[in-house]
């Protein structure tokens, strides 16, 4: 080996040590299968469902339950979420861990909504409803910045990234201010969401306080799949995971859907 590519190969290594994360912590979450694409799709779309979007877009009288006409566009996209494996440093974790499949729901009047879907039992079922489009627009917006990369939100900022190739790149105004216009490498990203989120951890003293969480706040009246009462995150099984892991109640979530994005 020569002098100049055994300096190379050091000075990767001393990086690495340094960083304490670059090549374990780049492994590609695993994705849902087409049958489960499939099958989460024809959930959102179930008479049911259809029924409840309906009320759920005439909540606020924009538009009557009558005259919604609710219809799901394009296919379920998975939804992955930082993971609480790779904020604790967590040998080979992914950097987010999948969290539930979206669909796209619109209204006649222009209305978008989110459904997300999980497994449950071998059977798919829809366990939230969420104002907006976030999870399929980030998922298109991610796959123009990176093709192949994983789109993935952090929770605890509502911030949305795409990584791959060693690299986690902003999508969105918060993702920007966290990680810098150009992104951040895999390795600095883990360091910084571990100085922010890794006391909050479940078993942490922050978690047994009963500040990471807050979900039995009920936060809106958007009516549920499964019942006529108040949405709340927490009636996801993976997304309320998911938030606890970091800290954020239900509450804090759905009032951030509100906002414009960035």
């Amino acid at each position: 080996m020569s002098r100049q590519l055994l300096r190379a190969v050091l000075a990767g290594s001393a990086t690495t040590l340094i960083l304490g994360l670059a090549a374990p912590h780049a492994t590609a979450a695993p994705g849902p299968s087409e049958a489960a694409r499939d099958a989460a799709r024809k959930a959102a779309s179930t008479p049911g469902t259809l029924d409840t979007l309906s009320r759920f877009f005439a909540r606020e009288g924009a538009v009557s339950k009558a005259a919604a006409d609710p219809r799901v566009q394009g296919e379920a996209v998975p939804v992955y979420y930082l993971s609480p494996e790779f904020v604790a440093g967590g040998k080979g974790a992914p950097v987010a861990r999948l969290e539930f499949l979206a669909s796209k729901a619109v209204s006649s009047d222009g209305q978008e909504a989110s459904l997300w879907t999980v497994e449950r039992a071998g059977s798919w079922k829809v366990v939230n409803i969420a104002t907006g489009d976030d999870e399929t627009h980030y998922a298109r917006v991610g796959a123009d910045k990176l093709p192949g990369g994983t789109v993935f939100r952090e929770p605890q900022i509502d911030a949305w990234y795409v990584q791959g190739r060693g690299r986690v790149l902003p999508l969105d105004a918060d993702a920007v201010r966290a990680v810098g216009s150009d992104g951040a490498s895999v390795g600095a990203y883990q360091k910084r969401v571990h100085a922010a989120y890794a006391d909050k951890l479940p078993g942490s003293a922050y978690a047994k306080s009963g500040k990471a969480g807050g979900f039995a706040e009920q936060p809106s009246a958007e009516p549920s799949p499964e019942s006529s009462g108040p949405v709340t995150v927490a009636s996801s099984v993976a997304g309320a995971g998911a938030l606890a892991a970091l800290g954020l109640s239900g509450a804090a979530l759905l009032r951030r859907r509100a906002r414009q994005r960035g």
